[in-house]
């Protein structure tokens, strides 16, 4: 455990000038404020700073404002992106008049789910593993008017651009659609900006065990190992500041867009999730692919609630272009140990210790802490009443007949979907105060304003379709 005297000679040995104070707002973006190192002294380390948050969409209105941004220690780690040395810590967000953590603060909910999980006696830890995609692209323009909208991205890599004319000529090897999954460079351009964001992520206190291109031209992961929920979800925050912040060194941009690039693979965010219970893990057994029968409640739970979970899961309207039944997409709402078009798939491992599951629907749009802390809520409902996920489906989905397909559930097919489900399924988010029914109504209320903005707005495809009728 991390202590102020702990923070206090991090500060001296790297001459911090400043301390940047980070939270989570409900959408998942990390929002700052920079305080000159001076101005933190040992009360403001233990008691929080007190902050506006009337102006963070989804939160409270400006009469009740107030809130203070508590450091947790424990997660200070040197910026290495600032000019001024810099210091980042996280912090949860608290009403100043209860000490309580504030309803809507994202890391508070996961910080409950953990402590949740305690309480309820399941277990004692709980481990997430997200695997989240990327694209990077040389050059994104956009624009949304009232006469206009269109979007256009290059990447050197893409196979568009095979074509072009380059200054000091084209190198000519690129993946081609959906070849992307191993090959070494040249076709593979990028892999010194993968190394030096899995450097920097090593050097800022995040496991990292990998990193390689992806399916799709210009698509990319860095592998992040597991950890505690919570901790885990501040790494990935940390894994989205230094995969954007190092594209840009070199003159990229870095998105975690689910679905950027029409015609090819679309990003996901893999998760995978297990629970411990006094050291041991509580999903290895003797049931299917060497699961616990609490491991397969677990996942029942989830399968059951998944429509729910896609508002925390897939919370963008791009999230669903990703999403469409009939290809790739981890659709469908069955659990395989081999099938990676089931949502729900069983990773080999020869050790009890490897025994989890990975839930595959997930994209890197989500908030972290709602997005883990829902799927831990819905798999904790599953354990409770004891939900039977059925058969596990070990067949080829793809070669199914659409008769045999009606019968497998799928998840959502759209953001409003989505967000309509949760409203109508959400009390397994209630349990030990996890979640709040006023956190859940604001968040239904933010990400509708995202449907109204889509489903209003005129496509480009919808002048090609239907403008000389």
């Amino acid at each position: 455990m991390t202590t102020y005297a702990d923070i206090r000679k991090m500060i001296e040995e790297n001459d911090v000038e400043y301390i940047d104070v980070r939270f989570t707002d409900p959408r998942g973006k990390l929002q700052h404020l920079a305080m000159c190192e001076h101005a933190m002294d040992e009360d403001a380390f233990n008691e929080g700073i007190l902050f506006d948050g009337s102006s963070i969409a989804g939160w409270k209105a400006i009469n009740e404002s107030d809130m203070l941004l508590v450091p947790d220690m424990d997660t200070a780690v040197m910026d290495p992106f600032t000019a001024q040395p810099q210091l980042i810590i996280f912090c949860d967000v608290k009403d100043p008049i209860t000490g309580e953590f504030y309803s809507r603060d994202p890391r508070g909910t996961a910080k409950k789910a953990e402590q949740f999980v305690k309480d309820s006696g399941v277990g004692t830890d709980v481990f997430f593993g997200p695997e989240a995609e990327f694209f990077m692209f040389d050059d994104v323009r956009f624009s949304v008017e009232m006469n206009r909208s269109f979007f256009e991205f290059y990447s050197e890599e893409g196979p568009y651009a095979s074509g072009d004319e380059m200054e000091g000529g084209n190198m000519g090897h690129r993946p081609g659609v959906k070849g992307g999954y191993f090959p070494v460079n040249p076709i593979d351009q990028s892999g010194d900006i993968r190394a030096e964001m899995t450097s920097t992520l090593l050097a800022m206190g995040v496991d990292m065990d990998k990193h390689h291109h992806e399916v799709a031209p210009s698509q990319h992961e860095l592998g992040m190992t597991f950890d505690h929920l919570t901790r885990v979800a501040d790494k990935l925050q940390l894994y989205k500041y230094v995969v954007h912040n190092v594209a840009a060194s070199y003159g990229k941009s870095a998105t975690f867009m689910p679905k950027p690039v029409q015609g090819d693979n679309g990003t996901g965010m893999h998760c995978h999730q297990s629970i411990w219970k006094d050291g041991q893990p509580l999903f290895a057994g003797d049931k299917y692919a060497g699961l616990s029968q609490e491991a397969l409640w677990y996942i029942g739970g989830v399968l059951k609630h998944a429509k729910a979970l896609n508002a925390f899961t897939n919370p963008s309207t791009n999230s669903y272009k990703r999403l469409v039944p009939g290809f790739e997409a981890p659709v469908l709402l069955a659990y395989s140990a081999r099938n990676r078009s089931a949502s729900c798939r069983i990773p080999f491992g020869s050790s009890p210790k490897a025994k989890r599951m990975e839930i595959r629907f997930p994209d890197p749009t989500a908030n972290p802490y709602l997005c883990f802390s829902a799927m831990l809520m819905a798999g904790l409902d599953g354990i409770k009443n004891k939900i039977d996920p059925g058969d596990p489906r070990d067949e080829d989905l793809y070669e199914l007949s659409d008769e045999e397909l009606k019968d497998i559930p799928t998840v959502c097919g759209s953001l409003r979907e989505a967000l309509d489900s949760l409203k109508a399924d959400h009390d397994f988010l209630l349990e030990g105060g996890v979640f709040t029914k006023d956190q859940i109504e604001a968040y239904i209320d933010l990400k509708m304003e995202e449907v109204v903005e889509f489903e209003f707005a005129p496509h480009p495809v919808e002048f090609k379709m239907y403008y000389s009728v």
